[in-house]
């Protein structure tokens, strides 16, 4: 097991190039699936996540190789249909195969998926629009089994929420199912886009991708291709968090700041100066942020509940009081515990959370317990007086790639260390 040392109290500053998203290099893969032939992906993060994903697909019988940041996926030989557990607990996301393995075997089973523990992330959405489009589905014991002997056919589905990953797995059964299907309150993220980019490139028919109707036109196959994913905007975020309670000065390159949306509008209540182009996005901090009113998370473009936690550290020293309410995941605030052993003063009512901002945070060990969670830590230990570890680090890099690396270059001080205490990087 592997922790971080950190050396608070140091002012980031310089330029960092963000890395893929990992929500949409898992579902790009997954649908890789899918599709006759090879696929290669581009600007593919280096994440746990990433190769869970890769030894599942290995699994159902595809082969997966990875030079650099380039993942490449041939499913010629893909015949599997059932993912076991084990594999199925390392991440939340592994129900995104449920739409690619029912479209090209027609059969799958799988057990209930774990990662994260940051509340309920029901299937029951993806399990009934797998119905809508003719799927037979058993659930018994924690394992699901859904057939499709004749195929699947278009429909009309109307999401009671906008489920991000129900929305995909719509998108990838449906691509190569009987007729047309129409989603109603798709999701709208970057992310969606994203996938419906790569899956049209392998010869699909979708139209819509990233507004709330999304038009999936099936077609008889799909074919490998090659594909970019896009930059993380939640990791640009968080660096943006990570400038902001140091007091630095950061330039983020290789993103897209229209994706960023009410990110950039928080950091400017903040007191940060913002300035973007096409393609980066520079931050520079005050010396004292200002504390924001509320902040209520919600679907794309809402605020994403995937940068609250980075966020939540941020705003643990900002001038006055703020107020964050989480409208997704329940336990999104099991950070908060490791939070108040650095000196912050947060009180947790429910689905809200109110924040004292303090003068100073004080090192201290921590431990995650999920990826954004975990990411908030790393913020709190940079801008926290004196020496931070944070353990079970495991889970930050499901979604961070080397954040050791990048906050180094960036003049900050932070370790990755194995459990005997012998330093890997820095």
């Amino acid at each position: 097991m592997c922790e971080y040392v950190i050396e608070g109290g140091k002012r980031l500053f310089g330029e960092c190039s963000v890395q893929g998203a990992k929500n949409s290099a898992l579902p790009i893969l997954a649908a890789a699936l899918l599709c006759d032939g090879k696929s290669v992906i581009y600007n593919c993060p280096d994440l746990l996540d990433v190769d869970a994903t890769a030894n599942i697909l290995r699994h159902l019988g595809c082969s997966v190789s990875r030079n650099g940041h380039t993942v490449s996926v041939d499913s010629s030989e893909a015949m599997g249909n059932e993912i076991p557990e084990p594999l199925m607990r390392e991440m939340r996301s592994s129900v995104i195969f449920l739409g690619a393995i029912l479209a090209k075997n027609r059969k799958v089973r799988l057990s209930t998926p774990g990662g994260c523990e940051i509340g309920l992330r029901p299937i029951d959405l993806h399990l009934d629009a797998m119905r809508r489009l003719g799927a037979q589905i058993t659930e018994e014991y924690g394992h699901i089994e859904c057939t499709a002997p004749d195929g699947l056919k278009g429909t009309n589905i109307t999401l009671s929420f906008p489920s991000v990953g129900a929305t995909e797995n719509i998108i990838i059964a449906a691509s190569t199912a009987k007729g047309t299907t129409t989603v109603i309150n798709a999701a709208r993220e970057p992310e969606i886009s994203d996938l419906a980019d790569f899956l049209n490139g392998c010869g699909a028919k979708i139209s819509g991708a990233g507004q709330g109707t999304v038009v999936i036109e099936g077609v008889k196959k799909l074919t490998g291709s090659s594909h970019s994913v896009i930059t993380d905007r939640i990791v640009a975020a968080t660096y943006m968090a990570a400038t902001a309670i140091t007091g630095g000065k950061v330039r983020l390159v290789n993103i897209i700041p229209a994706h960023l949306g009410p990110m950039i509008d928080l950091f400017e209540e903040t007191g940060c100066k913002i300035k973007t182009d096409c393609r980066s996005v520079c931050i520079e901090a005050p010396s004292q942020l200002k504390s924001v009113k509320m902040i209520r998370t919600m679907p794309y473009p809402g605020f994403p509940t995937d940068i609250q936690a980075p966020v939540g550290a941020m705003l643990t020293k900002a001038k006055g009081t703020s107020v964050i309410i989480e409208t997704i995941f329940e336990n999104r605030f099991k950070y908060i515990g490791e939070l108040i052993r650095f000196g912050a003063k947060v009180r947790v009512d429910g689905r809200m959370a109110v924040i004292e901002g303090v003068p100073a945070l004080h090192g201290a060990k921590v431990k995650t317990s999920d990826l954004r969670g975990g990411a908030a830590l790393i913020i709190a230990g940079l801008g926290a007086e004196g020496e931070t570890v944070i353990t079970d680090i495991k889970h930050i890099e499901r979604g961070y790639e080397s954040p050791e690396k990048t906050l180094s270059g960036l003049s900050g001080s932070i370790r990755r260390i194995d459990k005997n205490g012998s330093e890997e990087s820095d």
